[in-house]
């Protein structure tokens, strides 16, 4: 039988959801970080229209929504890159500069996704310390080596839910060396965006790309959509990598419709961060040390990884399916998506019936 390349074997496969409810129970999925609503209506019938037209290829440069994009945000539409989800473009900037030999940096509670695209190129993946759960520049910069060409910043943080202000962002591009691309990974971008300190003009003056998606806030995680906005030179290069033709006609149309009703959208987080901050201040009350976060989820730190996996089995029995994290190096946290208001009051009552069923034995 063929043999895979070493490096590939050496992998565990990228660790799925887990969503097989018991028999008889109602699933309540709080584990992929999805929108607790569906997406605007405009870009539902922006799809459903654009269906009639699906005997034809999409746009292979994503004109019209790349102009939309660049109007928005006040870019260079010219320097955006669209992919099937971000995790598309993360996997083509790895493909396009690492190398076996090469190495690529990230917090120690990074999503997990960037260790895997940076393996699957037989790169090295390396870590540095994280203080409070959030990213700390002073160990990133620590954890360079001689054979690291890539750092990954996730801002929000993904499964932490913390974020660094843009002062240390600049602070730590700064002292980067030049030739380190910095890849600043804001899938929650949208759900920070009323602090007002957008990242985007680091990409126009250093080697810097800035990532978002339409998963998220958007709530289009079901159509696969992120894109980027790349030093004119590097998304030329990555631009190679990228499957021609990678966005669908209806993702495109409804991505457009979506960016097109801001105030959809900017209900949703304000919808999302109203639910998520009860349900962070209910677990509070329960005793639990839980981290600020913004973003669509709650990360849930138990007393032991053993704490967390007993909850995790408990919670599941119950059709509630939570987020273990030791994936990302936190085997003592669950992580929550924010669902709706009723739901999040099962997810509180389950956890407290799990804490006194565990006090009681």
């Amino acid at each position: 039988m063929t043999k895979p390349n070493p490096h590939i074997a050496e992998m565990a496969a990228y660790a799925l959801a887990d969503l097989s409810a018991p028999e008889g129970k109602r699933l309540i999925s709080l584990s992929q970080n999805e929108s607790l609503r569906g997406p605007s209506p405009h870009a539902v019938a922006a799809a459903v229209q654009a269906v009639s037209s699906a005997h034809l290829y999409p746009d292979p440069d994503w004109t019209t929504l790349r102009r939309a994009l660049a109007a928005h945000h006040g870019i260079d539409a010219d320097c955006i890159l669209l992919g099937s989800g971000s995790l598309d473009l993360i996997g083509c900037i790895t493909r396009t500069y690492l190398s076996p030999g090469d190495a690529a940096l990230a917090p120690a509670h990074a999503y997990p996704f960037f260790s895997t695209a940076t393996r699957l190129t037989g790169a090295r993946f390396d870590t540095a310390p994280e203080t409070d759960l959030h990213a700390d520049p002073g160990t990133l910069l620590a954890a360079i080596t001689p054979d690291t060409k890539i750092l990954f910043l996730a801002n929000p943080g993904n499964p932490t839910g913390t974020r660094l202000p843009r002062a240390d962002i600049l602070a730590l591009r700064d002292a980067l060396p030049d030739h380190i691309l910095l890849v600043l990974d804001e899938a929650y971008g949208e759900f920070a965006d009323d602090l007002n300190e957008p990242m985007f003009d680091l990409a126009k003056t250093s080697n810097t790309i800035i990532l978002r998606t339409f998963s998220k806030a958007y709530a289009l995680a079901g159509l696969r959509i992120g894109w980027g906005f790349f030093p004119a030179q590097i998304a030329a290069e990555v631009r190679k990598t990228l499957n021609p033709n990678n966005i669908t006609l209806p993702t495109l149309a409804a991505a457009e419709a979506a960016l097109g009703d801001q105030d959809w959208m900017r209900d949703t987080c304000a919808q999302t961060a109203q639910i998520r901050d009860a349900f962070a201040a209910s677990l509070r009350a329960l005793g639990f040390q839980v981290p600020p976060s913004h973003t669509n989820f709650t990360l849930i730190p138990f007393a032991s990884p053993q704490a967390a996996q007993d909850a995790d089995t408990y919670l599941k029995s119950h059709g509630l399916f939570l987020r273990a994290q030791s994936g990302a190096s936190l085997p003592l946290c669950l992580r929550a998506t924010t669902g709706t208001a009723a739901d999040m009051d099962i997810a509180t009552n389950l956890i407290e019936k799990w804490i006194k069923g565990r006090a009681h034995t």
